[in-house]
């Protein structure tokens, strides 16, 4: 590892692995290095997913996180490099027999008793590279924010659904302990820190909206459905000419071979997984759907950027960006998407009428509003395409100015 990459501090820590910030040897270029370790088959046909969704993207948009090399780890010290196009033969054997291929005999035991369903199905998964797996890894550390208070709605703590736990590692003969990705570093934490933690600015807000909408253009044109767009999964660059935004975290992505006739919104797919907070209606009701589910996950996260929309998770004081219905006089707040999947006709009201803690942007113009109500419908063949969503939302921006 030293004869290429530095690693200098942990930046980050998940379910799924660290994250460390670090340098290239050569150029002492600062890079995000996130290690994984490979301890069961479900943890590894993630990082297969993510793997290989990132190589899709090679770099090609500037608001997409870019992959520089992905390393191979099969000893303590014993690191190479993965050749671009190929994936590692012992974790796709490991996710095809439902077991860690090396890892020793009770170890390999108790993955085939807590993985017989799963081997019957698991060729056909890794072949159309989708997973279930309902989680991800924090790329980059997330400071609490010091911008909550009183007047910030609560929200109870997540009902997202079940993940898988992560085992220790156990070493054994031929086995791969850990892949390590080495990514673009972003310096200014995920969406909701970033934002958060400055005063509300709406050129800013617009920009980070604009490029949203041109990175899901880029990634539905390549086949690509992300399935957890939320701020969490959205990474910042700080630069002279403001914020540029990188999406991240492809471990629940999709990536479609071939597109029918070119359109990705007839390919369906049935897993359920997500953030609830940010689920389309029809992700909550348990039907198959399609790629349109990012667009409301995008509707959700523009209408918080907007507006400046927070709520808190109950028991903690980090500030998340996200827009949701009150329910009751307890106020209890409800995802968007689980609320219209109860009640299709619900209307939402955009911009919100009720008042929230300063310091607020101004509004949302007309056409804007007009084009979240329609990013947020709860027939998904209702939504804009991302290919036609950029230019609505320079449109409306446009309109709205004058």
């Amino acid at each position: 590892m030293e004869e290429l990459y530095t690693l200098e501090r942990e930046v980050g820590r998940g379910s799924y692995g660290v994250v460390f910030e670090g340098h290239m040897a050569k150029t002492r270029q600062r890079v995000a290095i996130k290690r994984l370790p490979c301890s069961n088959p479900e943890c590894i046909e993630l990082y297969l997913q993510e793997l290989w969704a990132m190589r899709a993207t090679a770099k090609n948009h500037v608001n997409v996180i870019a992959l520089h090399s992905c390393l191979l780890q099969t000893g303590p010290r014993s690191l190479k490099p993965l050749k671009p196009g190929k994936l590692p033969l012992c974790l796709v054997e490991s996710v095809l027999k439902g077991r860690v291929a090396g890892a020793p005999q009770s170890q390999e035991r108790n993955d085939a008793l807590s993985n017989t369903q799963r081997r019957t199905n698991s060729v056909s998964r890794l072949q159309d590279r989708t997973n279930t797996v309902q989680s991800r890894v924090k790329l980059q550390d997330k400071p609490k924010s010091n911008m909550s208070d009183s007047t910030t709605p609560q929200r109870p703590q997540n009902r997202s659904r079940k993940r898988p736990q992560r085992e220790e590692e156990q070493q054994g003969p031929l086995r791969c302990l850990a892949l390590w990705l080495v990514m673009e570093y972003c310096d200014g934490g995920d969406l909701n820190q970033y934002l958060l933690s400055r005063p509300p600015d709406a050129e800013r807000n617009h920009s980070v909206v604009r490029q949203l909408c041109s990175a899901v253009a880029f990634l539905h044109s390549l086949g690509i459905t992300h399935r957890d767009l939320k701020p969490d999964n959205v990474l910042v660059c700080v630069t002279p000419k403001g914020p540029v935004v990188k999406v991240a975290d492809f471990g629940l992505s999709k990536m479609s071979e071939g597109l029918m006739d070119g359109d990705l919104t007839r390919q369906h797919f049935s897993s359920t997984c997500g953030s609830d907070f940010y689920m389309a209606p029809e992700v909550w009701g348990g039907l198959t759907y399609t790629a349109q589910a990012d667009i409301f996950s995008l509707g959700v996260m523009f209408w918080a950027v907007l507006e400046r929309i927070t709520f808190l998770e109950e028991g903690t004081t980090q500030e998340q960006l996200g827009a949701y219905v009150c329910k009751g006089r307890s106020g209890w707040l409800m995802p968007l998407g689980e609320a219209l999947w109860e009640n299709a006709d619900l209307q939402l009201c955009i911009p919100m009428k009720f008042k929230r803690a300063p310091p607020l942007p101004p509004p949302p113009g007309p056409a804007m509003c007009s084009l979240l109500l329609d990013m947020l419908a709860s027939n998904p063949d209702a939504r804009p395409p991302a290919d036609q969503l950029e230019a609505r939302v320079r449109s409306a921006l446009k309109e709205d100015s004058h």
